[in-house]
C-alpha cells in the first residue's frame, strides 16, 4: 500500500512551510528513517527522515512549494507496487512552475513594428533589462543590433540604475519582515531609554571568567551576565513577561528569554528557556551552544519557540543605541549598546566610567511606560550592583 508523505506539524504555532530540498529523486529507493527532504518554516529549517521505506513515486510539492500541515508531498510505494495515478492540486505551484504566455504572430508582428531588433539583441536587453524602445539602431534601416545593446549596457543613460545584484525575497528573510511588519501595524510601540554604568559588571567577568571558562570550555560574556539581569527583573515586574491573546493579558510563569543571533540569511532567536532558574555556569554553555547551532542552521523548532522576552544586541557593531521592533507576539524587547569609556561625575567628582545604553521598546497596548520606566531601573540596579 502506497505511503503518502504528509507535511508534519512541528511546534504549536506552525502550519505551514517551504521545501527547500528534496534528498531523493523520483524512481529512487528509500529507507524508512533516512533523510527525505528539508523544508523551512517561519523560525527554522527542519531535515525530515522517510516515514517508510520503499521507491519514491512521486513528489508533489516541488521544491519552492508553500505547503500547509497535513498536506501531501509525495507518495512511497512498494517495490513491484501498481504505481497510482496521483494528481497534485492542492500544491501551490512555484514562480518557476508559472507558466509563460507566449506571443501570439499577431502580437509579435505588432512588436516587431515597434522596435526594429535583432532576436539576439532582444534576448541580450531583455538580461540587462534595457529598454529597447529607447535605443537608437546603427542597423540597416535603424535596426537595433547587439552591439548596440552592448553599449548601452557599458554606458547606462542618463537616471538609469545599474543592478549589482538581485536576491530572491524569500525564505527567512521574508518571514522575518512579514513577521516584524506584523508587529509594527499591530503593537503601539514605544521606546524608553536609559544608561548604566558596567564598572561592576566588567570586575565581575574578570573575576569570574577563568573558573567558568575551566568548568564549561566557554568564555563568559557581557551577554550571559545579562540575561541573568534581565530575568530578575522579569521576575520583579511580571507584566513586562506577558503577551496579549485576543481580549487577555496573559503574564507568563516561565521566563524564557530570547537572544538574537544575526546569520547569513538575517536573524533568529534562540530561547533560553526557564532562564531565572539557570546558573551562571548554564547560562555561558546554553548560550555558546545555542549561538553556534543557530549560526550552522542546526536549531530545532523547540529552540526557538516559547520566547515571553528578547534581547539584541548591536554593540559589538559599535552601535551605541538603536531602537528595535518587538518580537511578535512578545510585549517588549530590549536593545544592547556598546560599552564604552565615558567621562561621568561621581561624588561630584568627574571620573571616566565604562557605560552602555539600553533601550526597551514595549506594547503600550499591554503596559504604560511608568511600569516600562520601573522595570529599566531595575535592570539598572542589577547590572550595577
Amino acid at each position: 500500500m502506497a505511503t503518502h508523505v504528509k507535511l508534519p506539524k512541528i511546534g504549536l504555532t506552525m502550519e505551514r512551510a517551504r521545501i527547500v530540498d528534496w534528498m531523493k529523486r523520483e524512481g529512487e529507493t528509500v529507507e524508512k528513517g533516512e533523510p527525505l527532504y528539508t523544508f523551512e518554516t517561519e523560525k527554522v529549517t527542519n531535515e525530515i527522515e522517510s516515514p517508510a521505506s520503499g521507491i519514491l513515486q512521486k513528489i508533489l510539492a516541488p521544491i519552492g512549494t508553500e505547503a500547509t500541515v497535513g498536506q501531501d508531498l509525495a507518495v512511497i510505494v512498494a517495490p513491484g507496487e501498481e504505481l497510482e495515478q496521483i494528481t497534485s492540486e492542492s500544491v501551490t505551484p512555484t514562480k518557476e512552475e508559472v507558466p509563460v504566455r507566449d506571443l501570439t504572430a499577431r502580437e509579435k508582428s505588432e512588436e516587431h513594428d515597434r522596435v526594429a531588433i535583432s532576436p539576439f539583441a532582444r534576448a541580450l536587453a531583455r538580461q540587462h533589462g534595457i529598454d529597447v524602445s529607447k535605443l537608437k539602431g546603427s542597423g540597416p534601416g535603424g535596426r537595433i543590433t547587439k552591439e548596440d545593446v552592448l553599449k548601452a549596457v557599458a554606458s547606462p543613460a542618463a537616471g538609469t540604475l545599474e543592478v549589482a545584484q538581485s536576491l530572491p525575497f524569500e525564505g527567512i528573510r521574508k518571514t522575518i519582515a512579514d513577521r516584524l511588519t506584523q508587529s509594527y501595524h499591530t503593537a503601539v510601540h514605544v521606546a524608553v531609554m536609559t544608561e548604566v554604568d558596567m564598572g561592576a559588571a566588567t570586575k565581575k567577568r574578570l573575576d569570574l571568567l577563568p573558573n567558568i571558562e575551566k568548568s564549561t570550555g566557554v568564555k563568559l560574556t557581557f551577554t550571559s551576565l545579562l540575561v541573568q539581569a534581565v530575568a530578575k527583573s522579569l521576575r520583579a515586574h511580571p507584566i513586562v513577561n506577558s503577551r496579549l491573546d485576543g481580549d487577555q493579558i496573559k503574564i507568563f510563569k516561565n521566563v524564557n528569554i530570547g537572544v538574537a543571533v544575526a546569520i547569513e540569511s538575517g536573524l533568529i532567536v534562540p530561547v533560553i528557556h526557564d532562564a531565572d532558574k539557570k546558573s551562571l555556569e548554564e547560562m555561558t554553555l546554553h548560550l555558546a551552544r545555542a549561538t553556534e547551532k543557530a549560526k550552522q542552521g542546526n536549531l530545532v523548532l523547540d529552540e526557538v519557540s516559547g520566547g515571553t522576552f528578547t534581547i539584541t544586541n548591536l554593540g559589538m557593531f559599535g552601535v551605541h543605541t538603536f531602537v528595535p521592533i518587538i518580537n511578535p507576539p512578545e510585549s517588549a524587547i530590549l536593545a544592547v549598546g556598546q560599552i564604552e569609556d565615558k567621562p561621568v561625575v561621581v561624588n561630584g567628582q568627574i571620573t571616566v566610567r565604562p557605560r552602555m545604553n539600553l533601550t526597551m521598546v514595549f506594547d503600550h497596548r499591554i503596559f504604560d511606560g511608568a511600569e516600562a520606566a520601573k522595570f529599566l531601573r531595575t535592570l539598572k540596579e542589577e547590572i550595577e550592583a
